[in-house]
C-alpha cells in the first residue's frame, strides 16, 4: 500500500514536542487548521506526549479544543476538557528505591527525580516534580521542587527521571537496561543525558491501546506521529506511523513514512490528504 492510497485514518495520535509544535512551541495556524478539520470530521485526536497533565495546557490553547491525552510516556490518560486524571500506572517505593540505587551506581553523579499524578493536572496535594540536589535540569523553566534525595523515592511515582549532564540518553539506556531487565520501561525524549523510567509495560503505545480501546477504534486505523525513542513503540502499533524530518534514527526506522520537519508543518502536511 502506497502512502497516497492509505484509507482515511479513524483516529490521529501525535507527539507533542519536536512533533505537533514548531521550534517555538507553539502550534501553527496550518497545523491548527489541519486539526479543526479532522475533528469537525468526527476523527479522535489524541496527544501521546511525555509531558505531564500540567504542561498541556499551552497545547490546548494553541490547538483550540482539549483533547485526550496520553501523558507521561503512557502513564497517565488525561481528560483535558474535564480536566481529570482518567486511568494512571505508576512505579512503586520499592522499585524507585531500587532503581536510584542501581543508577547512582551504574552511572555515578547522577540526579534522580521524579513526576507525580494526581486527579488533575495541577492536583496540590503533594508536590508533583520533585528532585534531588544533583539533579541538573535538561530543559529551560524546570518546575521541581528541590527535595533530598530520599524524598524523591519515597511515594509513588508515574515516571522517574535520570539525568547526566554530559552523557548521551542512548549511552546511558545501553548501561542502564541490562540491569533493570523487565521491572521499569526505560526511554529518552531528549539526547541530553536524561532517561526516563515508567512501570513495566508502560509506553506511548499501551496508553494509546487503552485509548483506542475505549473509543472503539482498531489499532490498524490509527495514523500516529513521532520524533524520538519513546515514540517508537506506538509509532509500531498503528497502522501508518509517521516519523518526522527531524527525527531520531530509531523513530526514523519504526516509521511507514517520513514526513517534514516540525518547523515545516509536517504533521499538517499528512493531515491535509484527508482534511483541508
Amino acid at each position: 500500500m502506497t502512502r497516497l492510497h492509505l484509507p482515511k485514518p479513524k483516529m490521529v495520535a501525535t507527539d507533542v514536542d519536536g512533533t505537533l509544535i514548531d521550534h517555538d512551541e507553539r502550534v501553527t495556524a496550518r497545523t491548527k487548521a489541519a486539526v479543526a478539520a479532522l475533528i469537525a470530521d468526527g476523527v479522535p485526536f489524541v496527544l501521546a506526549t511525555g509531558r505531564p497533565p500540567r504542561w498541556i495546557d499551552p497545547v490546548v490553547e494553541g490547538l483550540g479544543f482539549a483533547p485526550l491525552a496520553v501523558c507521561g510516556n503512557g502513564a497517565v490518560i488525561y481528560d483535558s476538557a474535564a480536566d481529570r486524571v482518567l486511568a494512571s500506572r505508576a512505579l512503586d517505593v520499592e522499585t524507585l528505591s531500587w532503581i536510584a540505587d542501581l543508577a547512582e551506581r551504574a552511572l555515578p553523579g547522577c540526579g534522580l527525580a521524579a513526576e507525580r499524578i494526581g486527579a488533575s493536572a495541577h492536583d496540590a496535594a503533594t508536590p508533583q516534580f520533585v528532585s534531588s540536589p544533583e539533579y541538573e535540569h535538561a530543559w529551560l523553566n524546570p518546575d521541581d521542587t528541590a527535595v533530598a534525595r530520599h524524598e524523591v523515592i519515597d511515594t509513588p511515582a508515574i515516571k522517574m527521571l535520570i539525568r547526566l549532564s554530559g552523557a548521551l540518553s542512548g549511552d546511558m539506556r545501553a548501561v542502564l537496561a541490562p540491569l533493570i531487565g523487565d521491572r521499569a520501561d526505560i526511554t529518552y525524549s531528549t539526547d541530553h543525558g536524561l532517561i526516563e523510567l515508567s512501570a513495566p509495560g508502560v509506553t506511548k503505545a499501551s496508553g494509546l491501546a487503552t485509548v483506542a480501546q475505549r473509543l472503539g477504534v482498531q489499532h490498524s486505523a490509527i495514523i500516529a506521529f513521532g520524533d524520538m525513542p519513546n515514540d517508537v513503540p506506538m509509532l509500531a502499533m498503528v497502522g501508518h506511523g509517521v516519523a518526522m524530518a527531524n527525527a531520531h534514527p530509531e523513530a526514523l526506522a519504526a516509521a511507514d513514512e517520513v514526513t517534514a520537519t516540525n518547523a515545516e508543518d509536517g504533521v499538517a502536511q499528512v493531515l491535509e490528504r484527508w482534511w483541508v
